[in-house]
């Protein structure tokens, strides 16, 4: 794919990328994402390719981002890592972990089944959570209705799956104060508001109520909140494979080829994983650099 090439940030010591980093990123990083108020955060959409020049990064890292993309973006994003990683370079990849899930869900779905009042509990968690992020029609679904309930009765349980998700939730975490928009950023919002207004009204006066309840959902599932596919170690070790990189490996959250990792506190912070319901996996680009196609 043939991307126009930006500068690394100025700030970045460490041939690092940080892509789809969200709130989550380090200075010491170059730092990735659809949208960007923060000068250390270059606004790019990665499903048009990783603007930066072929092997310019010894470690390549996102986290719960395959799965907002379709299968196909998804390997393509893979081989642009694989592009832009020197040989012998890391990729690290963090998503939910569909085995995981699934063996849970089973799990539970037998004690519930044998009359477990408590797994049955869970077992409505777990077909939510399997279910929800692919399904849902509005902003945090089934499970955000669920978290902001005042009374858990598996919140512990909960908590193991989402981690500071369920607090940031139930609002006992005080969220972080949003930085000051530029002029341009809030010209844009209030330029694509409008048209997005004017197209919803349209439909309606158009084609009905249903319509607009119809376009209502498309805008919400483009926006990037929901799940396209879902990935457990196996799926992402043929991924990688075929794209061309060797030593597939599942590390825990703090562990990492990449030096100081845990320093970067990507994964977690004092010990506390952010996203306990993923899957931590390393590959490397093998010294020999070959790009492979994938179809």
């Amino acid at each position: 794919m043939s991307v126009k090439s930006i500068e690394k940030s100025a700030g970045s010591p460490n041939r690092y990328l940080n892509l789809g980093c969200g709130r989550r990123y380090h200075s010491a990083w170059t730092n990735l994402d659809l949208e960007s108020d923060d000068l250390e955060v270059i606004s790019h959409d990665i499903t048009q390719g990783i603007p930066f020049e072929t092997a310019s990064f010894d470690a390549v890292y996102h986290s719960h981002v395959l799965e907002h993309l379709n299968p196909a973006e998804g390997r393509q994003l893979i081989q642009e890592c694989y592009r832009v990683l020197a040989p012998g370079g890391v990729l690290r990849v963090v998503v939910p972990d569909l085995e995981r899930i699934a063996r849970l869900y089973l799990e539970n779905h037998q004690q519930a089944w044998d009359g477990d009042e408590v797994a049955s509990v869970n077992y409505d968690w777990m077909k939510m959570e399997l279910l929800d992020q692919l399904v849902r029609e509005k902003s945090g679904g089934q499970m955000g209705i669920y978290m902001s309930r005042q009374e858990i009765k598996n919140a512990e349980f909960v908590q193991s799956r989402v981690g500071d998700e369920l607090a940031v939730c139930q609002e006992t975490v005080v969220p972080k104060v949003a930085k000051d928009k530029s002029v341009l950023n809030r010209l844009e919002e209030s330029t694509l508001g409008f048209r997005r207004r004017m197209a919803r009204r349209f439909v309606r006066w158009t084609l009905g109520r249903s319509a607009e309840a119809a376009f209502d959902e498309g805008m919400f599932r483009s926006q990037g909140e929901i799940h396209r596919w879902m990935y457990d170690r196996y799926s992402l070790r043929e991924i990688c494979r075929l794209i061309g990189f060797e030593s597939f490996r599942v590390c825990s959250a703090e562990e990492s080829s990449i030096v100081d990792y845990s320093s970067y506190q990507l994964d977690s912070v004092e010990g506390q994983v952010r996203k306990p319901d993923s899957i931590f996996i390393e590959v490397r680009k093998p010294q020999s650099d070959a790009i492979r196609e994938v179809a």
